[in-house]
């Protein structure tokens, strides 16, 4: 037993710990959140999924999603640190945790595996998986955010970088002082080389997604009108200098074509279709590390309140999409858009004039900090209603068993 009460401690915007109790009632409450639609009669009719990245973020929402939604079986792939005895485990460790306790209280045959995503060794795990217990695929989802990847053919490592390309990068971030108070600052970014380039499309473009599909498809596991979407984001304007138009921008455009590229084969090899699909702004682990973003999803809570749509919310439309509940709708570019609540131009200027209008002094006015704050803790399991801090918990969970 390893039993302690788990205090908050945090650098910015990463928290050293995370809260077991915590993480599994975000997890449930995600869980509560999704509408469920009519079950087939038995567990075989079920189709089968495998989510890349099932641990955080969007990956997490179309994990619980497919769960609670469509009814899903399949696998989950994550890569996550377990508990010691001078820290807890990785967030992700403990929403997987609870992510298969609820799909195994739902009678729904979902594995989980952690391990290197890019590596052939867990493509390898994975199809041996499927083929044994499962024996095609109907579904994949790949959200992957990663700072670097070790190319298995070459052995190259690249590392993913976050700059603008072509020119000096300025954008306004919050930030929050050791006493907690909300300030506006400005981060300066200067711009990528080409090797930074070349190696941030190399981690996070459409490389390793091709990898899987090609693997896959070369076991046959497969099924007629197998369906495959990568997670993708476009977002404002005000963020568009480090985001679509820098690094991450790059590496999205390559996730993009590749998505045309593997729709055409999909289409001759199984009838089969893959897209990419573009989300809405929301706070992740991975975008709190994207200068300005902070800022933006604060003032965009304010604006929007619950209308913001949730990524467990937009991930059941793309499960709806992706299982023929309702038509896959994409754009001229082949991307199926769960955005365009964000995007609005109403929407995004209101956003421009509390952007220009934000200062220390008055961004508490201007954008939802109570929101932001809480949002950003419970990433780590803190600040979630319903969950006593005072009492302590038990760390050592173990990761889910076959």
């Amino acid at each position: 037993m390893s039993e302690r009460v788990i205090i908050p401690r945090n650098l910015g915007f990463l928290f050293i710990d995370s809260h077991p109790a915590g993480c599994a009632r975000v997890v449930n409450d995600l869980w509560s959140a999704v509408v469920p639609r009519p079950r087939g009669d038995g567990d075989d009719d079920a189709p089968v999924a495998l989510v890349i990245g099932s641990s955080a973020g969007y990956g997490l929402a179309a994990t619980v999603a497919g769960l609670a939604r469509a009814g899903i079986r399949g696998v989950g792939v994550a890569f996550e640190k377990a508990p010691t005895e001078r820290r807890s485990a990785t967030a992700g460790w403990y929403r997987t945790a609870a992510t298969a306790e609820l799909a195994r209280a739902a009678g729904q045959d979902m594995r989980f595996l952690n391990g290197d995503a890019f590596s052939d060794g867990m493509k390898e795990q994975v199809g041996d998986l499927i083929e044994q217990r499962f024996g095609r695929l109907d579904h994949l989802i790949y959200s992957v955010a990663a700072p670097r990847r070790i190319d298995p053919e070459t052995g190259v490592t690249y590392h993913s970088v976050l700059k603008p390309i072509g020119a000096t990068a300025r954008t306004r971030t919050l930030a929050f002082d050791d006493d907690g108070k909300a300030e506006i600052r400005e981060a300066v970014t200067e711009p990528a080389g080409e090797e930074e380039i070349v190696h941030t499309v190399g981690v996070m473009g459409g490389a390793d997604w091709e990898r899987w599909v090609t693997y896959l498809a070369g076991r046959r596991l497969l099924a007629d009108g197998f369906s495959t979407a990568a997670l993708s984001y476009i977002g404002s304007p005000l963020n568009a200098a480090m985001y679509r138009q820098g690094t991450v921008g790059a590496a999205k455009a390559h996730l993009e074509q590749t998505a045309r590229t593997l729709d055409a084969r999909l289409r001759e090899h199984c009838g089969g279709r893959a897209v990419t699909s573009v989300n809405g702004a929301a706070v992740t682990q991975s975008s709190m590390a994207i200068p300005g973003i902070a800022l933006y999803t604060g003032l965009l809570r304010r604006v929007l309140g619950d209308g913001m749509v949730s990524p467990v919310d937009q991930l059941s439309e793309l499960w709806d999409q992706l299982t023929g509940v309702r038509p896959l709708q994409t754009d001229d570019e082949g991307r199926v858009r769960l955005d365009t609540w964000e995007l609005t131009s109403a929407v995004q200027d209101v956003i421009a004039d509390r952007w220009d209008a934000a200062t220390t002094d008055t961004v508490s006015e201007l954008a939802d900090l109570d929101w932001f704050r809480d949002s950003v803790r419970q990433l780590y399991g803190f600040s979630v209603p319903g969950v006593d801090y005072s009492i302590a918990v038990e760390t050592d969970i173990p990761w889910p068993a076959d």
